[in-house]
């Protein structure tokens, strides 16, 4: 008999937890469905602009370059008959439901272009700050219009 009424319980507990997740369904722009990741790109200094045009077509919205230097000594760059070692680090803010197109698209162009090698890789953004900012960066026009009215 007791057995009986536990089962009954958590039938009960499971049947409202269902309706509870029916109703709180996300919609399609929160942020849950668009999160946001730092895609860091490391390339020569000569095709910086290049990659930052490529990059435009998956709706990035922000980038920022920064200029840098490789690390490697003039030993070593002689042994691999390198030359160049100035560097740009590209850092744009990307949807991660487009990564994979983006990693795709600079993979093949690392491996293509002549003077193009390079490598990127994608960091997590945990939080920002307010909805304005976040329809901003994933390119989400309608969380500003949104947010604006």
């Amino acid at each position: 008999m007791a057995e009986k009424k536990v089962k009954e319980k958590n039938l009960a507990r499971k049947e409202l937890k269902r309706k509870v997740a029916q109703r709180i369904k996300p919609a399609a722009n929160t942020v849950t469905s668009n999160r946001l990741k730092l895609l860091v790109t490391i390339v020569g200094r000569r095709k910086a602009e290049y990659y930052e045009d490529l990059l435009q077509e998956f709706d990035v919205n922000m980038q920022m370059t920064a200029l840098a230097n490789g690390t490697a000594t003039e030993k070593t760059l002689s042994l691999l008959g390198l030359t160049d070692t100035d560097k740009a680090v590209i850092f744009s803010v990307i949807q991660e439901s487009k990564i994979p197109d983006a990693l795709h698209m600079l993979e093949d162009k690392f491996n293509t272009i002549k003077d193009g090698k390079g490598i990127a890789c994608t960091l997590p953004i945990s939080s920002l700050i307010g909805t304005l900012i976040y329809g901003f960066l994933s390119n989400n026009r309608m969380a500003v219009k949104e947010e604006t009215k």
